[in-house]
């Protein structure tokens, strides 16, 4: 279930209506079923929705808690026997669409309190002008919160933090010392589409952001909430500005990035990571711990612990200077060879 604090449940919603909502095919299960919550099938419980796009998922799917499962024709005889289906031709469209009509993200500010009258806030903490401090909100002792900076309803903001002026920080709990510069946004959904019968569909972003302790991120810089699970910033990562680490992400502890770092989502980042301005990680790929990506580096797999990385597509450095030092070594003796 997603974390009341930042989502409202607006369930439960029969199976029958389930499948009018999104025309699915009831294949297997009672209509009365109430269906409470939507989450990823390793997630999903006894009153979740969970869903399985192709023949990939079967393993998950044979090994769901969900007590009912969106799955395409060809899926329908693989989902485990006491759970319920409905057939969609597109399941992660159908999936998002009842989703969002189980799930609702709380509004992030008051309509006329610029201090909302729930937060709780220890005393030594500093609010600036033209901030705004959502309900629900906690703000630990001996922290910061810059002009016109928005705090959103039930982010936990630990000891010591340093908000900067326009910040936007919701669905999101920081520790301790986390500093914030300005423009920074953290906790807008991540980028998550299906295609649908009627066309493209949102994905309702469900998860939330941690930052732990003494984490730092530049201006303009942005880390989305989680699509189902958290996005998660180690202890003590120094991030430049203008990065964007995407939902469902972990970075490790000790990490640095420099400015235009773009990280797709659900990588992981081992510990002591650094990666140079302008490296782009695609998505799913995993990072070893002490791995360093070079300055403009496209990875597209995944990066063993302890090498350094070079070039697009992104290789071993010594691979990739020697490569580049061929082509170089051509180019010279064709360019001769014109004269």
């Amino acid at each position: 279930m997603p974390d009341p604090r930042f989502f409202e449940a607006l369930g439960p919603i029969t199976l029958a209506s389930a499948a009018e909502l999104v025309g699915g095919r009831l294949v297997r299960g009672a209509p009365t079923f109430q269906i409470t919550d939507a989450a990823p099938l390793n997630r999903a419980g006894a009153d979740a929705i969970a869903f399985a796009v192709d023949a990939k998922r079967t393993a998950e799917l044979a090994e769901t808690g969900a007590g009912v499962v969106l799955v395409p024709p060809a899926l329908v005889e693989a989902a485990p026997e006491g759970c319920a289906v409905l057939e969609s031709s597109h399941p992660q469209a159908s999936w998002a669409i009842i989703a969002a009509a189980l799930h609702r993200p709380r509004a992030q500010a008051g309509e006329a309190d610029m201090i909302d009258p729930s937060a709780v806030i220890e005393d030594g903490v500093s609010i600036s002008v033209g901030s705004i401090i959502g309900p629900d909100v906690r703000i630990g002792r001996g922290t910061v919160i810059g002009p016109g900076a928005i705090i959103g309803a039930g982010v936990s903001i630990g000891r010591d933090c340093r908000i900067g002026p326009r910040a936007v920080v919701g669905f999101a709990l920081l520790g301790d010392r986390v500093s914030l510069s300005a423009g920074a946004v953290i906790g807008e959904a991540g980028f998550g589409a299906a295609a649908g019968p009627s066309g493209v569909v949102d994905i309702p972003q469900l998860g939330r952001v941690i930052l732990q302790d003494n984490v730092t991120l530049g201006a303009q810089t942005c880390v989305d909430r989680g699509a189902y699970e958290d996005t998660v910033v180690g202890e003590n990562t120094k991030v430049d500005n203008l990065v964007h680490i995407a939902h469902n992400c972990r970075i490790g502890r000790n990490c640095v990035m420099a400015a235009f770092t773009g990280i797709a989502g659900s990588v992981e980042v081992g510990d002591g990571v650094a990666f140079g301005g302008r490296a782009g990680i695609a998505d799913h790929v995993t990072i070893g711990r002490g791995a360093s990506i070079a300055g403009g580096a496209g990875v597209i797999g995944n990066v063993p612990a302890g090498e350094t990385w070079a070039g697009y597509p992104a290789r071993p450095i010594r691979q990739w200077l020697r490569e580049s030092a061929t082509v170089a070594r051509m180019t010279r003796r064709k360019g001769q060879k014109n004269e």
